[in-house]
This record gives C-alpha cells, structure tokens and sequence, in this order.
C-alpha cells in the first residue's frame, strides 16, 4: 500500500503514540492529507488506520514488537521508512527481548533499514540512541534533537520559540523533547517552524497519556498509561514539575510480563522518587495469570529503593486508600496499563 509513498515511522521505547499524534495533529491542523496507522485512538480522527491511492506521506507508529505469532520479527523492521525517528531506548518486552544487548540490536536494524539517503532524526540526549546513530554506516541524513527551553508558570508550560515563550496544553520535560522531534518530522514533511508553532499550541495529548481526569481550584487527578521504568519516572517527576507546590500522590499499578518479573522489577528504582506519596499495587492473580514465578512484597519494596513506599495487594483496601485521601493542595496521578483491579476511574473524579 505505501511502496509508492514517503514513509515517516516514529519508534522509540516510548514516546511513540504522542510524536505520531503530534505530527498527524499538525497535518490536520493546516488540511494536509496524510496517510497513517497509529496504535490508539486519536482526538480528531475516526480510525487508527488511513490508507488512500493519493496521499504522498505514509505516517506510521513503528512498533518493536513482534509482527504475530508466527512472523517474529519485529513490525518496525517491515516498514524500510524515508523518514524515520527514534525517540529514546529503555529495555522493555523482556518475554521476547531477554537482554537489553537484544533489544537495542533491533535498532540497529531498524537504523539500517531506513532508505538510502533517507534521514534519521534521534533524540541526542539518550545516550544508546545517540551512539547507535553515530556508528552507522547507511549512507543518511541524521538530524539530532533534544528538550527544548521552557518554563512552567502556575501550572502553564510556556515553550521558548523564536517569537516568544508560547503556552501550551502538554507538560514535563519527556512531551517537550516529544515535540522537538515531532518539530523535525514536519519540518521534513514541508511544515515550516513558525506552522508547526500555530497548530502544536493546541494539541491536547494522546489518549491515556497524561490524561486529566478531575480538577478543581487546587486538586487535580491525572491517569497515564505510563508502565515502563524510564516512563514512570518521566511521568512522575512532569507532575511534580508542573505542580511543585503541591503534595504529589504517585499510584503505580504493575500489571505488565515486564513489570511482574522478579528479574526486571530492579529496573523501577528511583522512579518514584519525585512522588511525595508512593504507592504500587499489584495483583498475584496477575502473577499468576502470567505463569510468572511469585513477587513477594519485600521484592517490589527493595526494587523501589524507597523506604515509605505503599504497597496494596488488594483491590478493594487499594480504593479504600483513595477514598480516605485529603486531597486539598494535591496532585493524584494514577499509572497503569490495566484498571487497578477493577477501579471505577469515574468514581474516583468524585473525591474532590
């Protein structure tokens, strides 16, 4: 379908969902057609996937996953872009990625798979990606990004541009290099700087990133779909960023094969550290569920490094926790691929 198209694939261990959204949001923004498949549902469009005779750009969220179960290469290696983008690599998928030596490699290839005299723009400030960047020898354009300067004003992130500081509706240091490289991706798709500024000013996020689900005059309660080590961490220490005056609440469901192996859980230390108020819960069944060997309590507590960390097993004494919480002058930001077995998020907006 997009042999005869320009490729653009965003990867990246995380960061993916919002650069694409970012890029196809800015499309939209000044009537540009785009072609595109992404992996979640996007504020102004009807489908995940886009496909058309006439479009000249192919938009697509490279995932390292497997392909299926029978074709286990990654997905990202089928694409071979024009344009691709690597926003930063943190090991994840470790039931099919044993070692971290494993998962870089597949963005080796990937790298190499880009089309001659295509361009490769990376995020410099992640040290594996930039090395992986330097040493390739596919004959291609590289164009190296990082956060931009920004200041955060009672709770509104103003972003330094050539015009002036700019306010904008995403926040934390991870949605600003997201943006930097997104900024690169459209200047490549013929968007100069000073459009991409106009429409970016009014992208709200990705679905389940960052999401606000309940505000009032000094309480606010975010849910992000955040589970990975490098996303919780960048996650939590936005919220703090954005509201450093008031006592931050950090909930962390692990629900993952990752995140449930006892081998991987070392991973999430400090992540939580910019959270005044650390909480994970996790469920054996899940455990279980997985055929994962059991995660005991003083497992995830030493993993944490974290003295007063909270941990709930159970469900119900879990939204027991939240429902007893003062919330005045706070921040609640609930991260999780799954629902805290069985939390009812809408009930939760109803405790401030």
């Amino acid at each position: 379908q997009s042999k005869n198209k320009t490729r653009v694939v965003i990867g990246g261990s995380h960061g993916k969902t919002t650069i694409t959204s970012m890029i196809l949001h800015v499309m939209h923004y000044h009537n540009k057609e785009v072609d595109y498949m992404v992996g979640a549902q996007l504020e102004g469009f009807d489908t995940m996937v886009h496909l058309t005779e006439k479009n000249d750009f192919m938009v697509l969220e490279g995932d390292e996953y497997l392909t299926s179960p029978i074709d286990l290469r990654p997905k990202f290696h089928l694409y071979q872009p024009n344009i691709a983008l690597i926003s930063g690599i943190a090991w994840d998928h470790i039931n099919v990625f044993p070692t971290f030596e494993n998962y870089v490699a597949q963005f080796e290839i990937f790298i190499n798979q880009i089309t001659k005299g295509g361009i490769l723009i990376y995020n410099e400030e992640d040290e594996v990606v930039k090395s992986l960047a330097d040493k390739t020898e596919n004959p291609i354009r590289k164009i190296a990004y990082k956060t931009p300067l920004y200041n955060v004003e009672n709770g509104i992130t103003l972003l330094n541009t050539p015009e002036g500081d700019m306010p904008i509706e995403v926040f934390g240091a991870h949605n600003l290099g997201n943006l930097a490289g997104a900024k690169w991706v459209c200047q490549c798709m013929g968007i100069d700087e000073a459009d991409f500024y106009e429409a970016i000013a009014s992208f709200k996020g990705a679905s389940k990133r960052l999401e606000k689900i309940a505000e009032s005059a000094n309480t606010v309660i975010y849910k992000d779909f955040a589970h990975s080590p490098s996303k919780v961490a960048a996650t939590t220490k936005a919220v703090k960023t954005q509201y450093p005056n008031r006592t931050l609440i950090a909930c962390l469901e692990l629900h993952t094969y990752s995140s449930l192996n006892a081998n991987f859980l070392k991973e999430y230390q400090g992540s939580l550290d910019a959270a005044d108020v650390a909480v994970v819960f996790y469920s054996p069944d899940a455990v279980k569920i997985k055929q994962l060997e059991e995660v005991t309590y003083n497992q995830i507590a030493l993993s944490f490094q974290r003295k007063d960390l909270i941990i709930y097993t159970n469900p119900a004494a879990f939204k027991d926790f939240l429902m007893r919480q003062n919330l005045e002058n706070s921040t609640l930001l609930l991260m999780s691929s799954g629902n805290y077995g069985g939390l009812n998020f809408d009930e939760i907006k109803k405790i401030i």
